[in-house]
């Protein structure tokens, strides 16, 4: 019998361990934010000065007619040097009006617009980079290279406030915040404006503190000649997260990575579910593809770079892992409801009330960062993690008023009823992800489309995110195509 109870204890307490680790993501988000303030006083503006290098611009373009001709005219009206700047279209075998928009613009506008031909395209962004690069970089004028995406709009001030930083010979890019900026929003554009809010006006600001960047943004990275060089010239090539790839190798050559917040580039997001799907799809298998490649340098501190730092491998693998730590966190709750209900409800009670709080402060900080995504996505920001999860998180907090609303509505809580509800809150992180994948299944049927936003408003969009790492699990796992898929853009941005 003392065996038994022995034996009892420690399943438990292996079991709480279980739940301690599932919920290292939101353990990592209140981090964050806490850290988050501590930029007012650790960040890179006091090396800062007004510098205006030579910048050469490469734009990757493959059937880009609709949003090639306003991105190239709002780069000619940057609030920089006109002497500075030239643009470099490369053009990757595009079978629309794309080679005539670009050929007109660089007639316009001679030597300050190239129109550069790839005839064998479809080779994906970083072949059709690197072909760029080759050019421009083989002209010793250039002394910056700014990469960017074809359907992006920059501020007027974007680029000043970007290459300001490289006057630090120690920094070597700069990247700058990526927000959402259709001009015909959607339920969907508006968890992306939300997400980017977080994923990068709070957790970039927070690896600036840190001193090492998880990536730069695809769609604005200003690069100095040096740091370039250092990697090689050239984009790295075969992953799907090239733009990640190359931010960690120039951090790796000792170079340091910085990103801008108020440097602001607009862009075209994703309108459905499947389209979202499929981008964040291959952002997923990239950055898995890269925990591989670096699997030498998780938690291992340098002084070279900050990448084997404990703070970033925590960050990095709460990402890669949010399912793995959802899927851990719900199976051992379920454990501990079968072998003690009493310790299962004090930890289920605790678990989602320190989300709740953590959720309000991160959420209510997060919305103030970008007052413009505040006042257009208030609805998203208040369902961010979900219907479903705001009710737990009530359960959580007044279970009094769950138990007297059943009764109200005539359902006996019985020790059957309760154990039934204690498992379907217990496993609400698996069952909110199959939602999602429902959601995905019925959005091309019709009337789908309301019903997918629906379960998205119902299961939260970090479900979402969730359901889309699992896929990317799924993709590695079985050695999917791994071929470059482009993100359909119509040019919606509100320039």
């Amino acid at each position: 019998m003392a065996d038994l109870t022995w034996l009892e204890t420690a399943l438990v307490i292996f079991l709480l361990l279980c739940v301690f680790v599932g919920t290292l993501p939101v353990i990592n988000t209140g981090l964050q934010f806490l850290v988050l303030p501590l930029h007012a006083f650790r960040n890179h503006y006091s090396k800062a000065v007004p510098y205006h290098p030579n910048v050469a611009v490469v734009i990757p373009a493959w059937n880009e007619g609709l949003v090639i001709g306003p991105a190239i005219e709002r780069l000619l009206q940057l609030e920089y040097p006109a002497d500075r700047l030239r643009i470099f279209v490369v053009d990757d075998a595009s079978t629309d009006d794309t080679p005539e928009i670009v050929l007109a613009k660089a007639a316009a506008h001679p030597g300050r617009v190239v129109h550069l031909r790839r005839d064998k395209g479809g080779e994906g962004k970083a072949h059709t980079l690197n072909h760029g690069l080759d050019v421009v970089l083989a002209d010793e004028w250039t002394e910056a290279v700014l990469i960017m995406d074809a359907d992006v709009i920059f501020a007027r001030d974007s680029l000043r406030k970007l290459s300001r930083h490289l006057a630090d010979e120690k920094v070597g890019a700069v990247t700058a915040y990526i927000a959402e900026g259709s001009r015909d929003r959607n339920y969907l554009t508006r968890f992306v404006a939300i997400e980017y809010v977080i994923g990068q006006l709070s957790a970039r600001r927070t690896q600036n503190v840190g001193g090492a960047i998880a990536c730069l943004a695809g769609g604005a990275q200003l690069h100095s000649r040096a740091n370039l060089e250092a990697i090689g010239g050239r984009i790295p090539t075969g992953t799907l997260a090239e733009d990640t790839m190359t931010t960690f190798e120039g951090q790796l050559k000792g170079r340091r990575m910085v990103f801008e917040p108020h440097a602001v580039v607009l862009a075209e997001e994703p309108r459905t579910v499947d389209s979202l799907w499929k981008q964040r799809l291959r952002w997923a298998r990239g950055n898995v593809q890269l925990t591989s490649i670096y699997r030498k340098l998780w938690f291992r501190p340098s002084r070279v770079h900050n990448l084997g730092s404990i703070p970033f491998g925590l960050a990095w693998f709460t990402i890669l892992l949010l399912p793995v730590f959802m899927l851990l966190a719900a199976a051992a709750m379920l454990a501990l409801l079968v072998l003690h209900s009493d310790i299962a409800e004090f930890v289920f009670r605790f678990m989602w009330i320190a989300a709740a709080c953590i959720y309000l402060f991160s959420m209510l900080y997060a919305v103030q960062l970008d007052p413009r995504i505040g006042r257009q996505s208030w609805r998203e920001a208040i369902m961010f993690p979900g219907l479903g999860a705001l009710i737990l998180m009530a359960v959580a907090l007044f279970p009094w008023l769950f138990e007297s609303g059943l009764a109200q509505l005539g359902f006996a809580l019985t020790d059957e009823t309760r154990f039934a509800w204690a498992v379907v809150f217990y496993l609400w992180g698996p069952i909110s992800m199959l939602g999602i994948w429902l959601a995905r299944a019925v959005e091309p049927l019709p009337g789908g489309r309301f019903f997918a936003g629906l379960l998205l408003y119902i299961c939260g969009y970090g479900s979402l995110l969730c359901a889309i790492t699992v896929d990317s699990y799924i993709k590695e796992w079985r050695r999917a195509d791994a071929s470059w898929i482009k993100t359909e853009k119509i040019g919606r941005v509100d320039s």
